[in-house]
């Protein structure tokens, strides 16, 4: 695999990548800058600790079909990522969270005063950068911040009467993380100056992978025996966060599945975990959630069809393979 996680690159390309992702590492860590050392500290906590990059990178890759030497776009990129930071900071204060990508979250690490002002402090690091790029571009990230939180208001309030958990689990994931990443292929096109119909492939695209991406957290929490995030398999088992292999086999109801449901209901103890880890690897639920992925993979990658034929398509095509077997 190579510095960029996608396999198969076409060289060329990823010597571009390579060199516009050291761009937006460096701009990421000097817009954060700031008078007040104790703000730097926290909003530096999580850039240092790492992590995919997938938002940046993907607008990156969409900039190729057009003209991707637009400086905004690397501003962009920063945007992007710097607004899922931002996320992550409010979202570890909501779920109590020990850990983020290996380290010490900020609520424990500080406080969640702290983590959630550190948070507010990287938005509006991102709409001053924005400003710079336009007016439309504002108002994009307005758009998408919206349904950032409205998916959290729904994860946070519970399914509507007439919805079933799993679809309700599913608008969940499409507003929190298929929209920032549907907004970040969607920045790169447009900054390029792809055309409208390239544009709107691209963010549709986006919000395909962003699903694919957070399905694929999911199957990692049972299926793997290691992640990249830093994430221990069994994390939201222990911390009873619902995912999409939990609720198969809630919505299923087995009764053969009776006691394996009463402990996902909740937390679930140290003592209890590897059982429950065991008989989940074991569960159909796991196979038909596969399944699910692989479909919306293909799905994402049918959108492609029409896009003009070379190395950026090709590296699309190559994210969404990455994305599937990072969960196997």
């Amino acid at each position: 695999m190579n510095q960029i996680g996608i396999p198969n690159l076409d060289k060329k390309l990823e010597d571009s990548l390579v060199a516009d992702m050291l761009r937006v590492e460096e701009l990421m860590r000097s817009h954060i800058k700031g008078d007040y050392p104790l703000v730097v500290e926290t909003s530096r906590h999580l850039v240092e600790a790492g992590g995919k990059r997938l938002r940046p990178l993907l607008t990156l890759i969409a900039a190729q079909f057009g003209d991707p030497s637009n400086y905004d776009i690397i501003k962009a990129a920063v945007c992007c990522e710097l607004t899922h930071l931002a996320t992550l900071y409010h979202d570890d204060v909501m779920d109590d969270a020990v850990l983020r990508r290996g380290v010490i979250s900020a609520n424990k690490k500080w406080d969640n005063a702290v983590a959630i002002l550190t948070g507010d402090y990287l938005f509006s690091k991102v709409s001053d950068m924005l400003a710079d790029i336009g007016p439309e571009a504002v108002k994009l990230q307005a758009k998408t911040f919206e349904r950032l939180v409205i998916g959290q208001i729904k994860e946070t309030q519970g399914k509507s009467e007439g919805l079933s958990q799993i679809d309700h689990y599913m608008k969940v994931v499409a507003d929190k993380t298929g929209s920032l990443i549907a907004t970040s292929a969607r920045f790169g096109a447009l900054l390029s100056g792809a055309t409208p119909e390239v544009v709107e492939v691209l963010t549709k695209f986006g919000e395909k992978i962003g699903v694919a991406f957070q399905v694929a957290d999911d199957l990692l929490d049972v299926a793997s025996t290691q992640t990249a995030s830093g994430k221990t398999p069994g994390t939201d088992l222990k911390e009873g966060i619902p995912t999409l292999v939990t609720l198969y086999v809630i919505a299923a109801n087995e009764p053969s599945d009776k006691d394996l449901i009463s402990k996902l209901s909740g937390p679930i103890s140290d003592e209890d975990l590897p059982k429950v880890i065991l008989q989940l690897r074991n569960h159909k639920a796991l196979k038909q959630v596969q399944e699910y992925l692989t479909k919306v993979a293909n799905d994402a990658n049918d959108l492609l069809v029409d896009l003009p034929e070379g190395s950026a398509k090709q590296a699309l095509v190559n994210l969404t393979f990455a994305l599937v077997n990072r969960s196997t």
